[in-house]
């Protein structure tokens, strides 16, 4: 009989942004595997009775693996991943290694949804992700730089506002300001930026600048950086984009966009059908 197979994103850090859910699974499972950090993140779910894996960096893959083996023999398996399992985190590899399970003796794969690090970020910020905005990552491990860096250009072509995750560490110190450069070719110098560090844990740090002013030796590995579009606007603490895409309501109160273009829909589908029955009048 083959077991069951929950992939966890824990959030940001702090329990507090842990869903139900993620916290029943793991309380619940009989093995819990994931990054040493990681485990310690939901240390306060774990059982002295549950088998837990506290694996290292650059070891996702066997992780996966092993998760996935383990709850095809039968165990109710939790595999842990900081923000969001499915960005940039565990969801991927654990489903690959899944699928190549015959379909009688798989294991049930579960992937439970967490608070990602550019929806946490932005919330300290105020709404800079308020309109169509891309997640990109600086790590050129897995994918090559001149990738990357098409990325960016299409993006900032397309005035979306920005996540970059992973966007500086120690083995990959020139990668942001390239990143900048780039950006800067697109966008104006004075494009509100947020940089926000270690998200919900102890020394949490957010600092609001502009793309021209972006000091990348502030920045490592467990900060998340937020570029605007061209709507973007900085009050006081807070870094607004709007979410009509020419910018206009801004910050002012009245009918919601999105309740409108309801309606307005509504409208068009109510006088179309009025026009077909006049016509088959």
């Amino acid at each position: 009989m083959t077991g069951v197979l929950t992939i966890v994103g824990l959030g940001p850090g702090d329990a507090r942004h842990r869903t139900p859910a993620a916290t029943e699974a793991i309380a619940d499972a009989e093995a819990v595997y994931g990054y040493s950090a990681y485990i310690e993140v939901c240390d306060d779910i774990l059982r002295p009775d549950q088998f837990v894996v506290r694996g290292r960096m650059t070891e996702e893959r066997l992780r996966a693996e092993q998760a996935v083996d383990d709850a095809a023999a039968g165990r109710r398996v939790v595999l842990v991943s900081s923000g969001d399992a499915g960005v940039y985190g565990m969801a991927t590899l654990a489903l690959s290694k899944a699928s190549e399970i015959e379909e009688t003796v798989r294991p049930e794969v579960r992937v439970l949804p967490g608070v990602t690090a550019a929806l946490a970020a932005s919330a300290l910020v105020g709404a800079p992700l308020a309109h169509d905005f891309a997640c990109l990552t600086l790590s050129d491990l897995l994918t090559p730089w001149e990738e990357v860096e098409r990325r960016l250009r299409a993006v900032a072509d397309a005035d979306l506002a920005i996540a970059l995750y992973n966007p500086r560490s120690k083995g990959r110190p020139w990668q942001l300001d390239r990143a900048r450069q780039v950006l800067l070719e697109r966008r104006a110098p004075a494009t509100p930026v947020a940089l926000v560090a270690d998200i919900a844990r102890d020394g949490q740090r957010v600092e609001l600048t502009t793309l021209a002013d972006l000091d990348c030796d502030k920045v490592g590995m467990t900060t998340t950086v937020l570029v605007g579009s061209s709507t973007t606007r900085r009050f006081g603490d807070w870094l607004v984009t709007p979410r009509s895409a020419a910018g206009k309501g801004a910050a002012r109160g009245g009918a919601d966009d999105q309740d409108s273009a309801d309606r307005a829909a509504a409208d068009r589908t109510a006088a179309d059908r009025t026009v077909a029955e006049r016509g088959a009048g």
